[in-house]
């Protein structure tokens, strides 16, 4: 007796009785397949005659007839089962099937197995020898003879004598789903959708709970002088009656799974936080602290999204949402070193281009850099950063779609000739307000936000044309960030394109590293927009126009010694004036020394003004012609194929952005 007067025993003995019971039921369900008549997948409570016993309620019985599962009611009536879900029957009456039917019998569902009171809808028919005016009455010609007009009310008490008219008498009532639609007064249409019906056990737990609510009182107002062992023999004996007679139903499992859940679990979980949990959050914090030693690159990403998600407007993805947006990248737009992009449509509507990272030239701060310059970043000029995704190695930027794509498109030669094709040359004009887009773009970038945004790769292929043709500067991969007020910026390598790299960025006996390196990479842009050609052309007609910037140098200094009406003839036969404007201002942008370029305000000026306030520029380093052939060589490295010379970085501090 003693042993079970301890308070740990009493906890033990219920937990394991519920456990073992919970167990068995699972155990015996697990050998009942589910049976299949047709396409209807037919589970518990519902089961086929063939099915062996245990397998299922005897009172919700299902044949399959002709490879139709049908449902027979307690009178005999048949109906045809179209759907089975939770419990839940869609039926049709067999006699309903044909779409030219149009008989009626007493055929009321009157089934008490099933719960079809509550809200359900009736279509009662109504045998009138007089004409009803009523809109709820609606006549039934093919129904009705010469002496007589049958009629039908739908509603939830359609049943019931007040709706019985004095000229009426009642003929049936049948279960609908829903009410005739305003001018279809197709009845049967509507009774051959069939009708939902929902399985509700006979005995119930609250039916076997009044059945035994007086001995469980009982045993609670026992007196205390009474051992503790009958009271637990007894709680066990009218817990054994609860359970038989909700079992009737086959319902067992259901509530030894709610008792378990409301005696078991709690138990289970104070022995198990005693001498289980404890020490694994001891053993979890060392692994822990040992995994994300391991995944400390990875980590570094997830801990600066984390940092930033609260202040960051771009929507974070699951990588689920970034497969169903691109339509399981479906659509590809383009493939380059940092991975592949797709076209994608976000709800079903909203053109976006999805740029999937993981190339062999891809890096975490390559992302990073992505998301903290331009997440926040609103700019008619600045492609914008819709959201993005992070799951563990899969990591995706979406951003708004650009139907014309890159500019770099629409200035080099398409075809073996040498020539753009007619689709996609633009006028000089319109490469005029191109450049001016790109200028403020870049303007922004270095003085609009409170942290200036150096771009390091500023090139044709960065710049994206929406359908209106306005240009957006793209691809931050290599940005850094800075103060506003810092002159110098520390970098370890060199990071951009080849053709476009400053030469500070290069080599520092060029001077230093600033805002002034993106002013030489937009100069050199605006010299292939003017040229519509690469800077660097092998395929010259002669060799002092291998290299544009030095040939176009040349003629503009020619240009000016000629001067008076001579020279105004001469400028438009040779150079168009928008061509001599947007060489001159790109010459201005790529000085050797940093000091004598413009800032990128200045640059708006002058391609916003007139030609003829802006000074010819001094000539560059290397458009002398000692120099330009080793400065040639030098942009000339693998021109086939132009690569990013990319270089280890240092970690810029981006948690300034916040």
């Amino acid at each position: 007796m003693a042993s079970f007067s301890t308070p740990i025993s009493v906890p033990l003995l219920l937990l394991l009785l519920l456990l073992l019971c919970h167990a068995a039921l699972l155990l015996g369900k697990s050998q009942c397949p589910p049976s299949s008549c047709g396409d209807i997948d037919i589970r518990y409570p519902f089961r086929l005659s063939s099915d062996p016993d245990g397998c299922g309620d005897k009172d919700f019985e299902l044949v399959c007839e002709g490879n139709r599962t049908v449902y027979s009611d307690s009178y005999s009536e048949k109906y045809l089962v179209t759907e089975i879900s939770n419990g839940a029957l869609r039926l049709i009456y067999s006699g309903f099937l044909s779409d030219t039917n149009c008989l009626l019998s007493n055929h009321s569902f009157k089934s008490n197995t099933f719960y079809n009171n509550y809200g359900r809808l009736w279509a009662s028919f109504m045998n009138c020898t007089q004409e009803v005016e009523s809109k709820e009455y609606v006549a039934v010609p093919c129904l009705s003879g010469s002496s007589s007009t049958t009629y039908v009310l739908v509603n939830s008490n359609s049943y019931q004598l007040l709706y019985l008219k004095n000229s009426c008498s009642f003929l049936t009532s049948v279960p609908v789903e829903n009410l005739l639609s305003p001018g279809d007064h197709d009845i049967f249409k509507l009774l051959r959708k069939g009708f939902v019906v929902y399985w509700t056990p006979i005995h119930s737990v609250k039916y076997c709970w009044q059945q035994n609510k007086n001995a469980f009182e009982t045993l609670g107002g026992t007196s205390i002088g009474l051992s503790l062992l009958y009271k637990i023999v007894d709680a066990i004996v009218l817990g054994l009656q609860f359970l038989s007679c909700v079992s009737n139903n086959e319902d067992l499992e259901f509530v030894v799974s709610i008792l378990t859940a409301i005696l078991g679990y709690p138990i289970l979980a104070l022995l198990a936080a005693r001498f289980i949990l404890a020490p694994l959050c001891v053993y979890g914090f060392l692994v822990l602290n040992c995994w994300r030693r391991i995944r400390a690159p990875e980590d570094a990403v997830e801990k600066f999204l984390r940092n930033q998600q609260q202040s960051l407007s771009p929507t974070r993805y699951a990588y689920s949402d970034i497969v169903a947006i691109t339509g399981h990248f479906r659509e590809k737009l383009g493939q380059g070193g940092f991975g592949a992009v797709f076209k994608g449509h976000i709800m079903g509507t909203y053109p976006v281009a999805v740029k999937l990272l993981g190339g062999s030239n891809f890096h975490g701060e390559d992302f990073i850099n992505e998301v903290a310059t331009i997440g926040r970043i609103h700019h008619l000029n600045v492609v914008r950063l819709l959201g993005f995704c992070s799951e563990g190695s899969k990591r995706a930027l979406v951003y708004e779609f650009m139907p014309n794509g890159s500019l770099d498109k629409y200035i080099f030669p398409s075809d073996r000739n040498g020539a753009c094709s007619s689709r996609r040359r633009l006028s000089l004009h319109k490469l005029n307000e191109i450049a001016l887009g790109v200028a403020r773009g870049i303007n922004y970038l270095h003085t609009g936000c409170h942290m200036q945004i150096l771009h390091f790769d500023i090139k044709p292929h960065n710049v994206l044309l929406d359908h209106n043709f306005t240009p957006k500067v793209s691809d931050f991969g290599l940005a850094k960030l800075c103060p506003k007020d810092c002159s110098l910026v520390s970098m370890s390598a060199a990071r951009g394109t080849i053709g476009y790299i400053a030469p500070e960025l290069v080599s520092r006996s060029f001077g230093i590293i600033s805002y002034k390196s993106d002013v030489y990479s937009f100069g050199m842009l605006l010299l292939e927009m003017a040229g519509r050609r690469r800077n660097v052309d092998h395929k010259a007609e002669n060799s002092s126009q291998i290299y544009y910037p030095s040939w176009i140098y040349d003629q503009l200094v020619q240009l000016q010694e000629l001067g008076g009406a001579e020279a105004d003839d001469i400028i438009n036969v040779e150079i168009d004036e928008i061509e001599r404007k947007l060489s001159m201002v790109g010459l201005w942008c790529i000085q050797m020394k940093s000091c004598d370029r413009p800032s990128m305000s200045e640059v708006v000026e002058m391609l916003d003004g007139n030609i003829n306030n802006i000074q010819m520029p001094p000539k560059p380093f290397f458009s002398s012609t000692e120099s330009q052939s080793d400065f040639v060589k030098l942009s000339c490295m693998q021109s086939s194929s132009i690569g990013r010379l990319l270089g280890i970085s240092e970690k810029d501090d981006l948690s300034e952005l916040a």
